[in-house]
């Protein structure tokens, strides 16, 4: 998601390197690395226009402070990270502020979920049902009203069975009294919300936009929502401006965004239309909708990360002892089933690659090397273990780590490559205390992220290394030794500095 921009974002802040003002021909180069991704990722061209004068007025002429003062202490501040900034300013205003809301009424709330065949809207309804029961309580009912695609009344009684909602139906031809006849059986049935899947076209036509017309004038619902294919490109954006001039939207849905490098839409639909994007759709899973925030979307493009983001996706998976399991992934004193239990975790979140795209500091070309298959391949590794190795780690001998390589059926080289990554991950989770498992919701203290941050690309390949095919097999043992000798060598450094400024005195 969002690859190619963020590789053209990187480009520009590379050709500010060394500079101490911004003129328009120091950032020409920075604008037109930053134009060609905008357009390749197939942003609206009138928007890309309207984007770049905007960074250009804001960025032309100002003389950057190397060093900025932030409460009592003092940072460095390269040009580049100042014109990143007016990028991120810029990106954030173009999205629109965040806006998840949503219109109810005081008896039965409507919603109409409109849009292309294909783009998600069944899967997106069933996904809006299950979000306003977790959310706001509600009981929806969800709408069968696409009469033309056989399959499509099928797929959301099975979508409906999946979340324990029910589905209305009819053998009927006429969309607008199915609908009707829904919001009367919804009313006698004490269901407060009804979520209509209307048809599609595989193209805008006259009878599709009078089917919905006629839909909206017998309901009056209070939200329109548009449900777009993210990888439809531009034509993204000719789409939301044709629903939007017929049915006058309350906002957009963007589907598919993880499967697409560009995301181009997500950037052009609010300035084309002047309609938020409520929601992204993330996947098949139907717990993959998530409210739309620009800040985190353009945090990301920039390669800051989406630290909030990456919280709200913890929160939808862990238990309700996710605060003593954290403890002791912080505390170092993990083992393999607890670790299995992280690991299974993660899983749930989804895309390994989108959940470390969420990480500050982390580029494309990290994200390029990351293997998805690593975590079932290390949930097999641990499932080829005994009890007592499961629970006593310090069991494992050469032995133990071939037979474990012989019935995971994973390879040597792999077990071996995972084990040393665990070891090194226990050392330097007690160390460093606070490091990216410990976010999980419970522990309120956000030091570690930032502390995550100052590490760098580095740091956190470290902790992911296995993931993003880094790292090493050395032994743990050399591992631990290194680190305690470099350890030891800076405090010996620095007590000498001490005696020579006593002597001094």
């Amino acid at each position: 998601m969002f690859d190619v921009l963020s590789r053209g974002f990187e480009k520009a802040k590379s050709s500010l390197l060394g500079k101490t003002v911004l003129t328009p021909e120091n950032i020409s180069e920075a604008l037109e690395n930053i134009r060609v991704s905008l357009l390749e990722a197939d942003v609206n061209y009138d928007v890309v226009k309207k984007f770049l004068a905007s960074v250009q007025e804001e960025a032309v002429g100002q003389l950057v402070k190397l060093r900025a003062s932030s409460s009592s202490k003092k940072m460095k501040v390269s040009t580049s990270d100042h014109f990143v900034r007016i990028c991120q300013k810029e990106l954030e205003k173009l999205m629109g502020d965040e806006d998840s809301s949503l219109n109810f009424s005081s008896k039965i709330t409507k919603f109409m979920m409109v849009g292309l065949q294909g783009s998600g809207k069944t899967t997106s309804a069933a996904k809006l049902a299950r979000y306003l029961i977790e959310k706001y309580q509600k009981k929806p009912l969800l709408v069968a009203a696409d009469i033309y695609r056989p399959a499509a009344i099928e797929q959301l009684k099975v979508l409906g069975q999946r979340i324990d909602v029910p589905v209305y139906s009819e053998d009927s031809k006429n969309a607008t009294s199915i609908c009707q006849n829904a919001y009367r059986y919804a009313a006698e049935n004490g269901r407060d919300t009804i979520i209509i899947d209307t048809a599609g076209r595989l193209t805008i036509d006259t009878a599709l936009m009078q089917e919905l017309a006629d839909i909206k004038q017998a309901l009056s619902p209070e939200n329109i929502l548009l449900v777009c294919d993210a990888m439809m490109g531009q034509d993204a954006v000719t789409t939301s401006t044709a629903f939007n001039d017929e049915l006058d939207l309350t906002g957009v849905i963007i589907t598919k965004l993880d499967g697409d490098a560009r995301g181009g839409a997500a950037l052009s639909i609010k300035s084309v239309t002047g309609k938020s994007i409520k929601f992204l759709g993330m996947g098949e899973d139907l717990t993959k909708l998530e409210e739309f925030r620009p800040q985190g979307i353009a945090s990301r493009i920039l390669g800051m990360g989406d630290v909030v983001g990456l919280m709200q996706d913890f929160e939808k998976v862990v238990d309700e002892d996710s605060e003593e399991k954290a403890t002791k992934m912080l505390q170092g004193s993990f083992n393999f089933l607890d670790f299995y239990e992280q690991l299974e975790m993660m899983s749930r979140m989804g895309s390994m690659k989108d959940m470390i795209a969420k990480l500050p500091m982390v580029n494309s070309t990290m994200l390029d090397q990351i293997d998805e298959s690593i975590l079932d391949k290390y949930k097999v590794v641990i499932n080829s273990m005994t009890k007592k190795e499961k629970l006593n780690p310090a069991l494992l001998n050469k032995s133990r780590i071939e037979r474990i390589a012989k019935g995971s059926g994973v390879g040597l080289k792999t077990v071996e490559e995972f084990i040393n990554k665990f070891f090194m991950m226990k050392k330097m989770m007690s160390s460093f205390g606070k490091g990216l498992l410990g976010k999980i919701p419970g522990l309120r203290n956000m030091a570690g992220l930032s502390r995550l941050a100052k590490m760098g690309p580095s740091g956190i390949s470290s902790l992911f290394s296995g993931a993003m095919g880094g790292g090493g097999t050395g032994s743990t043992s050399m591992y631990t030794k290194k680190k305690v000798d470099r350890e030891k060598a800076k405090k010996l450094k620095k007590q000498a500095k001490k005696s020579k400024k006593k002597n001094r005195k």
